[in-house]
């Protein structure tokens, strides 16, 4: 997803990746990124959890407006439910 990411970048649309694992993020180095303390194959949250899917597409789309550096990973306060 990063590497799309950039190639979006460099035709004038921002982007935001929702990544689980950080590492993949620090190496791959997308534009912006929300990291998100949840299960591989959940980035938005619990199945059927509408609020928390709310909650982090707001603060995806928030990352947009905070970071001024590229490649800036910011931390999702979420923690999974269980």
């Amino acid at each position: 997803m990063g590497l799309i990411a950039r190639v979006l970048e460099e035709s004038g649309i921002s982007t935001v990746c929702i990544v689980m694992r950080r590492e993949v993020a620090q190496n791959v180095k997308p534009p912006r990124t929300l990291f998100v303390h949840f299960p591989l194959g959940a980035p938005l949250g619990p199945s059927k959890d509408t609020e928390t899917h709310r909650t982090v597409i707001r603060q995806a789309l928030e990352v947009l407006e905070i970071t001024q550096e590229p490649g800036a990973i910011v931390d999702s306060p979420l923690l999974w439910k269980r």
